[in-house]
Order: C-alpha cells, then structure tokens, then sequence
C-alpha cells in the first residue's frame, strides 16, 4: 500500500519558475541561481543527479518499442497488469490464478476517489508513471529491446490509477501534467525521479523546474527503491 504525504500546491509549471527555498539547504541551480537543495537519500537531492538536455523527437515511437503488450519479469506465471491489480486493490477476486475478477481501488492516487474494478467495465488503467512516450524522447531510442521491455514492465514505473486521469496525463511530464489530487504528488514526482534514475532517463530544464518546486514542499520523501 503506497503512503501519501501531503505536498504543497505547485504554483506553476513552467520553466519561468524562480526556485528557492523556504528555509534549510539551498543549492545553485543550471542557471546559477538559487534552487532548494535536499538531504542524503531524498528525492530532491536525486533531481540534481540526473542529466538536463532538450527534448529528442518523437520520431519513431510506438508502444511496441517497449515489447507487445504486457511480459510475466518476474516469472510468476501471470502478466505483470494482474500483478499491479492484486498490488493495489483491495478485496481482490480472481477470475482464475492470475487474472483479477474484481476488486476496489480504495483511494485513487490521482483523484482520491474510492473506484471499483470489473473486468471487462474497468475504469481502472495501469499506468506508467513515466509515459513510455516520454521516455522514448529522452534516452529510450538508445536502448535495446530488452531494457525497453523491462521499463515497460517495472513494478516500481506501475500503477493502477483513475483510467480518466491517466488519459487526461497522455504522456506527460512533471512539467505539463500532475495529479488533481494534491496530497499524492510528492510520492508520484519521488517516484518518477527514482524511475528516471534506475534507467538514465534524462530531464528537460522545465521538468527539472516542476520537479524540484513539488519536492521542496517534502524535503524528507524519500527516494523509492522499487
């Protein structure tokens, strides 16, 4: 079960934002000027160790550069969507030993809403928290096949969301898409950071800016290890 913290409100989500901080470390940011800095092991302190370049062209994406459709990476034998769902649901029926019948996303990360899960009337989606289009655009065309497959069905990239929202997100960054839900998105930015840093996905200078300005409200998150 994921815990939340309640972050404060992004006041923007731009790269015009000015960063600095409300009290404790600050460190110098690209620019030179003032950015909030984080302690050993927290998440704002991993922003600073991820690369900054421009965004690549989307030129060749589709979704079976990650692999088609869903893998079993941790050869349980069932796909890793219905590992995602018995994860975060609760009061999980099975259809049969691996497919997911039913069950109740108690508090949706993005919304807060409480949504039931039917299969096949599912408003319930599995997203990656860093869009595979994202990716694609920021390192992923140099990958092979396999590292592409294993982001594609990394647990710690996983979660069952708000089918609504994760289409209204599409493929966005931090910089032009987080949760409505406010309390969630200290964890959800923690997690992209953590994401993009097990697999060397690199920042645009307004995602960095985004990112940094929702940490430096909880300068303790700590950066997930998946």
């Amino acid at each position: 079960m994921r815990m939340y913290r309640i972050a404060l409100p992004v006041t923007a989500l731009t790269a015009s934002l000015v960063l600095t901080g409300c009290g404790g470390e600050v460190g110098t940011g690209k620019s030179g000027a003032p950015g909030p800095k984080g302690a050993a092991g927290s998440a704002l302190a991993a922003v600073d160790t991820l690369p900054v370049k421009g965004r690549a062209p989307k030129t060749g994406y589709t979704r079976d550069q990650f692999g088609k459709g869903w893998t079993d990476t941790d050869h349980n034998g069932c796909q890793t969507r219905e590992d995602i769902l018995k994860r975060d649901l609760k009061d999980v029926k099975l259809k049969d030993k691996c497919d997911v019948a039913s069950g109740t996303l108690v508090h949706d990360p993005y919304t807060g809403e409480s949504i039931t899960f039917k299969r096949g009337a599912s408003k319930i989606d599995i997203d990656h928290v860093v869009a595979l289009s994202d990716a694609w655009q920021k390192g992923a065309q140099q990958w092979d096949k396999e590292k592409r497959a294993a982001f594609a069905n990394d647990p710690l990239n996983l979660i069952a969301v708000d089918a609504s929202a994760n289409r209204r997100k599409s493929d966005g960054d931090a910089a032009t898409w987080l949760p409505p839900y406010k309390a969630y998105r200290c964890t959800y930015v923690a997690d992209q950071v953590a994401v993009k840093k097990k697999y060397g996905v690199w920042l645009t200078d307004a995602e960095k800016s985004a990112m940094k300005t929702v940490l430096d409200g909880c300068r303790d998150q700590k950066l997930p290890t998946g």
